[in-house]
């Protein structure tokens, strides 16, 4: 014959069950709901970020100039050629001057092609169009991905530059794109790109890992170095921030920062595309335009 328990005896009626169930369906439905704007809605909400870059390094013949920036495209079969396309008309609807390109188009030297093509809207930019490589595209076999990157370009007027610089007229004042293959990979040369460069010239820095901001810094007096790769973590919790980040994108993962002990900028653009996880949350892919301002 068993014992009576010790613990008092409640009733739970319908209207406490259903409050129960409710209660524990929304435990359970709410992380589902979550995973699927994560995975479904996000990863394609195209957002636009327009930036003033303030500095005294302005020359005022170049304040107002506006700098369009795309990155981290990761073209897959999750990031589409239209996607790309979409991305970059975007940027085009708000008349940069100049854009740059910031690394990392693809994940198989197979849509280098695509991912290139895809971008030819850029080519409208009256200062031209200016890219740079980054580590996932040297990790897909460099030499095909350059060349159909190149392919991909051909009437965009989008130059790779390969520890190379470039001189832009704004005005009758020179303003200096220089640009570093990839950091990661110990491709980048910033001292070749550097060659002949007065220490007073205004210039800008494409490099796609943003950490490389550091030694940057401490060659050149650059305005500004243009940056993508960390995605800036591609998820990124209240209170918490992302919650992973990439060698050389930790220190400078997202937005704009002071370069430590200089008056150089970096922006970090948290780029269009995605690695596996192929997942964003609170940090939506980006269209960046910046302005230069004369301070």
């Amino acid at each position: 014959m068993s014992q009576p328990s010790d613990r008092p005896q409640h009733k739970v009626s319908r209207r406490r069950f259903l409050r129960l169930a409710a209660a524990g369906g929304v435990a359970v439905a709410v992380p589902g709901v979550l995973g699927a704007y994560g995975l479904v809605f996000e990863p394609h909400r195209l957002t636009v970020e327009r930036i003033d870059i303030r500095s005294r390094r302005i020359p005022p013949a170049l304040d107002g100039l506006t700098v369009g920036v795309l990155s981290d495209f990761h073209r897959s079969t999750w990031i589409s050629q239209a996607y790309i396309a979409q991305a970059a008309q975007q940027l085009m609807s708000m008349r940069p001057d100049v854009v740059t390109l910031t690394g990392d188009f693809v994940m198989s030297q197979w849509l280098a092609e695509s991912a290139g093509a895809a971008l030819r809207d850029v080519a409208a930019a009256p200062l031209g169009a200016f890219a740079v490589l980054g580590n996932h595209d040297h990790w897909n076999d460099a030499a095909a991905v350059t060349r159909g990157l190149e392919t991909g370009f051909a009437g965009a007027g989008i130059q790779i530059l390969f520890n190379e610089r470039r001189i832009l007229s704004v005005r009758g004042t020179p303003l200096h794109v220089v640009g570093v293959d990839d950091v990661w990979e110990q491709k980048a040369d910033l001292s070749t790109a550097l060659r002949g460069l007065p220490r007073d010239a205004p210039a800008i820095l494409l490099a796609h890992e943003p950490d490389f901001a550091d030694r940057a810094a401490a060659a050149h007096p650059f305005i500004l170095q243009v940056s993508g790769h960390s995605h800036g973590g591609q998820v990124r919790l209240p209170l918490v921030g992302a919650l992973r980040l990439p060698w050389l994108g930790s220190k400078y993962p997202i937005g704009l920062q002071r370069v430590q002990d200089s008056a150089m900028l970096v922006y970090t653009t948290r780029g269009i595309g995605m690695v596996q996880p192929a997942v964003r949350f609170g940090c939506p892919p980006e269209v960046t335009m910046l302005k230069l301002r004369s301070a």
